[in-house]
């Protein structure tokens, strides 16, 4: 049993008595005068307080309670209570002596000195420190709960609604009366299934706790994605528990999310997959592989660029999208059909069966697809590799299909390749080639040949065309089929392209101070004619040779070539001819559609391609076909040379068609320079050129350069120069 607290001397008779009974108490008790000066205070005051009892007395009571603006006991309360002397009760705050803050309910009564023998005050103290921090817990807890973004939804034992916060309401749609005693089955969307549910019952059962995503239906039926936490507490023991479930509504982050996915994983124009996407499964697929074949299939669209430029780009993007749709309905569900860019697709197979896909996917893309008015239909070129056999890496499978689908495109398209280790070798010695033919260009080791063009009213010679030749330092005079496919579509190509430009320029000024009034005739690949500064180039050599005029120089574009971009190939042709050149459209009628350019561009020559000339004389189909462009072009004002005439007969027939110019084999084999100027001497020698132009007998043309076929008349074509090659 506690002590009794020794009363000071001077303290109040009073305490004397109080002294033993409130040291069986551990509520703190004090003593204070009718002024409310602290005269005694027992054990359990300074066991409560710690402050020494003789750092109390004296002390008045008003100075060591504080009280909080927020409660009902306020000062003036306390003050009254001790002037009027009928003391005062509530809730008071005293600060320990280590300044730890402690909550007490007070009772102050007042001593009758009639009755106690003592006048003033007992102030008995009840720690209430721990309820008070229970009541700002709960209050905390309150105004969570209340202000709370989440919405918090607390269930009963039976799973029935007791209580929801405002966001609650605000996510769902539901006011609180609405839901109280109600299923939270009552936002049930119908979208997951029993096993769903199931799955998350079994959690709590076993953890006390789920948390996941699931997908709700507000009041007004829309769906919406939560992300919830559901736990399980006990109150008093297992038999009384209830569920606290809270969520977020997640719908715009999950939307949000779907959005970066489709941007970062999925094609914007097909919504076909893209490249990122196929590597992540194909990478997944790899590592589920084990032994089972994967094919990877790379297919791209041949000349689809025609179909931009001829129908316009809307019309191509719909062409697009229905390789797609077609690709993806052909394939099965575990498939992948990606668009890798512009027009190529790939295509990843599992378990594919080897040597069915190839002819199946050209068949299913050469159906005709309806554009507009009319239809078309496409060919591809197919690169396919497979899954371990010809690599084991995904990156290395992606690269040899399109290695493979590289060859095809080279060798002409329209048909389907595996990936063939040899591929390796011809791209390696592609390249080891290109960088002879840069150091060629650098060594000015490529010469000019010129084939005559001949007049077939006049039997005048009135030009040659220029036809390059490599003058190989080992290998000696090569042909352009030895080279120009190589250096088609290389950063070659342009290069090469100004450089016949010069040599052209510089042997026609040549010619023409020699006395020789000809026209040099000069082939422009696509490229060069589409370089940005084309029209300037041709300004900028012309002024190097101020004797030289424009009417001199034929500039040759191929049909393909103005098939690319009408609209631009038309404006640079346009700015060339304002120049003075004259503009021939070369290899006519191999193009895409011919007879629409009669119109559409500046052209003052057309001249038809060989294949249809070389066969005119047995072959009626060939026969109408020339013809055809030769009464066209006359209805067009444009004159017409045909190439590749080699005999006599030929030029009879031409003749009669009504053809104005021919060049070929019956006339003369190109020949360089030096050569060209004695064959011209000794053609002008002919006694029968003007009496009998078209009933001569070829003279005996200088020996050829090349046996056997006749060389590429393109210096640097990509369509004829793949004509002439033979393997890639």
């Amino acid at each position: 049993m506690p002590s009794p607290a020794n009363p000071p001397a001077s303290a109040p008779p009073v305490a004397n008595c109080l002294a033993p009974l409130a040291s069986y108490t551990r509520n703190a008790v004090l003593v204070t005068n009718p002024q409310g000066q602290i005269q005694w205070v027992n054990n359990g005051f300074v066991e409560r307080i710690g402050i020494p009892a003789e750092d109390i007395i004296g002390r008045d009571l008003q100075s060591l309670l504080q009280q909080s603006p927020n409660q009902p006991l306020s000062a003036s309360r306390i003050d009254e209570g001790l002037s009027g002397g009928t003391g005062f009760d509530g809730e008071v705050m005293i600060y320990s002596q280590s300044g730890q803050p402690l909550w007490f309910n007070i009772n102050c009564s007042p001593l009758k000195e009639a009755e106690s023998g003592y006048d003033g005050f007992v102030a008995i103290l009840n720690d209430i420190t721990r309820l008070m921090l229970s009541r700002q817990q709960l209050r905390i807890s309150a105004s969570v709960f209340e202000r709370s973004h989440d919405a918090i939804m607390i269930t009963d034992q039976d799973n029935l609604i007791i209580d929801v916060n405002p966001a609650f309401s605000r996510i769902t749609g539901y006011s609180k009366d609405e839901v109280i005693g109600r299923s939270p089955r009552v936002l049930s969307s119908d979208v997951h299934s029993r096993t769903f549910y199931k799955n998350m019952w079994n959690s709590i059962e076993e953890t006390q706790f789920w948390r996941g995503e699931i997908t709700n239906r507000r009041k007004n039926g829309e769906l919406f994605t939560e992300l919830l936490s559901i736990t399980r507490v006990h109150i008093d023991g297992p038999a009384q528990r209830h569920h606290v479930a809270v969520f977020s509504d997640i719908t715009e982050l999950k939307n949000h999310a779907e959005q970066l996915n489709r941007v970062s994983y999925y094609d914007d124009l097909t919504g076909l997959p893209n490249l990122q996407l196929l590597l992540k499964r194909l990478n997944r697929d790899i590592a589920r592989a084990d032994s089972q074949n994967l094919t990877l299939v790379h297919i791209d669209l041949d000349e689809f660029r025609l179909i931009n430029s001829h129908f316009g780009h809307s019309a191509g993007d719909h062409v697009l999208n229905e390789v797609g749709r077609r690709l993806n309905a052909a394939v099965r569900e575990n498939d992948t059909v990606a668009r890798l860019t512009g027009d190529e697709f790939l295509l990843l197979l599992p378990e594919c069966r080897q040597g069915e896909i190839g002819q199946r996917l050209l068949t299913l893309l050469h159906e005709p697809i309806v554009v507009g008015p009319t239809s078309v239909r496409l060919n591809a070129s197919l690169g396919i590799a497979h899954y371990p056999q010809d690599a084991s890496d995904p990156h290395q499978l992606l690269r040899h299909a399109g290695q493979a689908m590289h060859l095809v495109k080279d060798s002409g398209g329209n048909a389907y390749h595996r990936f063939d280790p040899s591929m390796l070798r011809y791209r390696e010695k592609r390249r080891e080639r290109l960088r002879e033919l840069h150091s060629a260009i650098a060594r000015d080791e490529f010469v000019l040949h010129y084939q005559p063009q001949l007049n077939m009213a006049t039997g005048e010679i009135i030009g040659a065309e220029a036809l390059i030749r490599w003058q190989h330092p080992q290998q000696g005079l090569l042909s352009p089929a030895e080279f120009l496919p190589v250096v088609t579509g290389s950063d070659l190509e342009a290069p090469m392209g100004r450089w016949v430009v010069r040599e052209a320029f510089r042997q026609c000024s040549q010619w023409h101070q020699a006395g020789l009034n000809l026209k040099v005739s000069v082939n422009i690949s696509a490229h060069h004619l589409m370089t940005p500064d084309f029209p300037e180039f041709l300004a900028a050599e012309l002024a190097t040779h101020p004797g030289l005029s424009p009417q001199s120089i034929t500039l040759e574009v191929l049909e393909s070539t103005a098939l690319d971009d009408t609209r631009r190939a038309g404006n640079v042709i346009e700015a060339c001819r304002a120049m003075g050149f004259e503009i021939a459209l070369d290899d006519f009628g191999t193009g895409y559609s011919s007879l629409a350019y009669f119109r559409s561009l500046p052209i003052d020559l057309i001249k038809i391609d060989k294949s249809f000339v070389r066969n005119l004389l047995d072959n009626d189909n060939d026969r109408a076909i020339v013809e055809s462009v030769v009464f066209l072009a006359k209805r067009f004002n444009r004159p017409v040379l045909a190439e590749g005439v080699e005999t006599a007969a030929h030029a009879r027939l031409l003749k009669d068609i009504g053809c104005d110019y021919i060049q070929g084999y019956g006339v003369a084999r190109p020949m360089a320079p030096g050569r060209f100027t004695q064959w011209l001497a000794q053609w002008h020698k002919n006694p029968q050129r003007q009496t009998r132009p078209l009933l001569w007998e070829p003279p005996c043309a200088p020996p050829s350069d090349f046996e056997g076929e006749e060389p590429s008349d393109t210096a640097v074509d990509p369509a004829s120069a793949a004509a002439q090659d033979g393997t890639p």
